[in-house]
């Protein structure tokens, strides 16, 4: 019997993914600045009031621009090649960067978090051998910006109405217009439609409510994480910068995003061209529903990585001296060194 209360919300109609209707300029897009900026301007407000208070605002920019540069290049480059799910981006290598199809500009559709973590982290490398920098001295700045940043490329996805989750009968789910939609022949789409209140009748397809994921991110792995390391972590590292070494922040906040996305990936669908990469699971079928917690996806295995490198850093920042690095003059390296 169908609920004649409808237990689900529909995606707001009156939201578009294009900043001007005439122009392929997407909010997407403007979210990436915004996340950037926002980025740049705590990483300032950190240089002022932690170790790196010499650094100029050239370097700075520079660091950015390294660090930015590398980012969209190992997101692209890692989501074309691993979450693409066929050969085509390793046979055609040159379309990875291609942003026209069948005529039409459409930009760069697909980006991944982790493989932009590889590529900042390049290019933050790059930028210290090139500036006198220790990596970590500059890797705990950054990463307590991030998280917030990272906000806005999360509503950027839910503008665009992309990375929905799994159907879901709760009061939160969400009809959104572009996900995949289920046959009302089989019987679990018929049930999930009777709880949620929705006609199925006289219906060959039907498009079911899931969670918003995206929005779940925001939260969990961008304001709450953020003010997590801002408030909570910073003042800590702080305190022991005296006797441990850089490292500390960032290998927090590698756990802290890793142990968030790793669980809230349980909400997320996997990619239906990869699926499930560890189904132990006793069902593995239908990936739009969740199942079992032992159904790993790619980005969880990810996640889990993450995790243990984390973990290693803060050992690592135990057994390393509190130095920090200055930029190079005439191809020598000045260090200050605190004593503990």
């Amino acid at each position: 019997m169908i609920s004649d209360m409808q237990m689900y919300v529909d995606f707001p109609s009156w939201i578009s993914p294009f900043v001007v209707p005439f122009l392929s300029v997407r909010w997407y897009a403007v979210m990436y600045i915004v996340a950037f900026s926002i980025a740049y301007a705590l990483f300032r407000y950190e240089c002022r009031h932690g170790e790196l208070n010499s650094m100029s605002s050239d370097d700075s920019i520079s660091l950015f621009c390294y660090a930015i540069g590398f980012l969209i290049l190992g997101a692209r480059v890692f989501s074309t090649l691993f979450y693409e799910g066929s050969w085509y981006y390793w046979t055609h290598p040159w379309m990875i960067f291609w942003p026209f199809r069948n005529g039409r500009f459409i930009g760069l559709p697909g980006m991944s978090y982790h493989g932009g973590v590889i590529g900042a982290v390049i290019g933050v490398l790059l930028f210290c051998r090139r500036y006198g920098y220790r990596f970590f001295d500059i890797a705990d700045h950054l990463v307590l910006g991030i998280p917030l940043g990272y906000t806005f490329g999360r509503l950027g996805n839910f503008i665009n109405g992309e990375l929905w989750g799994r159907v879901t009968t709760s009061r939160l789910g969400m009809v959104f217009p572009d996900a995949p939609q289920f046959s009302t022949s089989l019987s679990w789409v018929r049930e999930v439609a009777e709880k949620v209140g929705m006609d199925y009748r006289n219906m060959a397809m039907l498009n079911l409510p899931r969670h918003p994921s995206q929005l779940y991110e925001a939260l969990f792995e961008g304001v709450l994480l953020w003010a997590f390391l801002w408030f909570v972590i910073w003042p800590y590292a702080k305190k022991i910068s005296s006797k441990k070494g850089p490292g500390t922040l960032t290998g927090f906040y590698f756990i802290g995003y890793g142990t968030v996305r790793f669980f809230i990936e349980y909400l997320r669908e996997p990619d239906s061209q990869l699926g499930f990469i560890i189904a132990l699971g006793k069902e593995t079928e239908p990936t739009a529903l969740f199942k079992s917690f032992f159904n790993i996806s790619l980005g969880q295995i990810l996640c889990l990585i993450m995790i243990i490198a984390g973990i290693g850093m803060i050992i690592y920042a135990g057994k390393t001296e509190p130095v920090t690095y200055r930029k190079k003059t005439k191809g020598k390296t000045n260090a200050n060194r605190r004593k503990s």
